[in-house]
């Protein structure tokens, strides 16, 4: 198992003291976080990509290239690259030029997103979401597929076209599929021989290991290599876990509670399809059975292990900058995660 980190980049005011980081102080955290996430030996670093709200990485491209600049190791990578609802052509070209600054690090994890209201704002219907993120999925992989290709789920239809530049990467930087929540995603990812990325923030990993079971088993029916499984956890983790669990919890629950009570209406307006999380919230329960992973390395270390034994998992990505924490308390949980929990697996 490989692990990463990865930041969404909500901008919220700390439960603490109530400062909202500025936008440019948001910015230069994530970078100094991959930056740090190279030196403590972590393999890849992923942020997300979100639009016209407080998750504020809307650019991904130029966030994960102001990284490569400053590192020349960890993996780059998405949580997820918003396809349905962007130029894939332009997608193509953006992460290959991405994979040739970075001399070939570069993984995408692709998604329709969770958010419908996006598709409004984008000029998108929601309802064309599944249609839209298969069409631009194969314009991307047909654009880094060689020269002289016809891209023709583009609109308008490109003919005899040749991306530029090339990824370093052969024959194309890996591609996750962002899915789980559907059998349709799950049997795409396998057709295509792309890996899975489970969308495990909301609920635990442990609770997707019918699609799991359904992806390898599609996979091998397929011919392809080896298939991969990635999931994400809201981690903290302190060499005591009391402290681990004093220090988390404010900040967790106040995003959660952002999430519940600000994010999901808004992002369910104008839209049919309304986005719920379980009607009450309880920080000990989420770190007991839900998507929060919290506690010493040897409570870390049981928890992960129980989700690897359940599922397999390739790519395990630690979610740890939510809430606005203090940046020396983010450090130090990157920092305990990275000596005490990773060498034992």
């Amino acid at each position: 198992m490989k692990f990463g980190l990865l930041s969404l980049g909500d901008c919220l005011p700390s439960p603490v003291d109530g400062v909202r980081p500025s936008d440019r102080a948001r910015h230069r955290g994530i970078v100094e976080a991959a930056v740090l996430g190279e030196a403590l030996g972590y393999h890849m670093f992923c942020v997300g990509e979100h639009h016209l709200c407080d998750y504020i990485l809307s650019s991904p491209t130029v966030v994960l290239a102001a990284i490569a600049e400053r590192t020349e190791r960890i993996r780059l990578g998405t949580g997820t690259t918003l396809l349905a609802t962007s130029d894939p052509l332009r997608v193509a070209e953006d992460y290959g030029t991405l994979d040739v600054i970075s001399d070939g690090r570069v993984e995408v994890v692709a998604g329709r997103g969770v958010v419908p209201r996006t598709y409004a704002d984008l000029g998108f219907a929601f309802g064309d979401s599944r249609s839209l993120f298969e069409a631009h999925l194969q314009v991307l992989l047909d654009a880094w597929s060689g020269e002289n290709v016809d891209l023709t789920d583009h609109r308008p239809s490109l003919v005899n076209v040749t991306l530029k530049p090339k990824p370093v990467q052969s024959p194309h930087p890996p591609v996750w599929i962002g899915g789980g929540f559907s059998e349709a995603s799950v049997n795409l990812a396998a057709r295509l021989g792309l890996g899975l990325m489970l969308p495990t923030i909301l609920a635990p990993p442990t609770a997707f290991r019918d699609f799991v079971t359904l992806y390898r088993d599609r996979f091998q029916d397929t011919g392809h290599g080896t298939p991969r499984i990635g999931v994400v956890s809201h981690v903290h983790v302190a060499l005591a876990g009391d402290d681990a669990r004093r220090r988390f919890k404010p900040h967790q629950s106040a995003y959660f509670a952002w999430l519940t009570n600000e994010l999901l209406p808004w992002a369910s307006q104008g839209v049919d399809q309304a986005l719920k999380l379980p009607p009450e919230y309880d920080f000990d329960s989420a770190i007991d059975t839900g998507p929060v992973v919290c506690g010493s390395p040897s409570e870390v270390v049981d928890r992960i292990a129980g989700f690897n034994d359940a599922l397999g998992i390739d790519l395990y990505l630690a979610m740890m900058d939510q809430g606005s924490p203090p940046a020396g308390q983010l450090r130090d949980s990157m920092q305990v995660f990275a000596e005490e929990v990773v060498p034992k697996f």
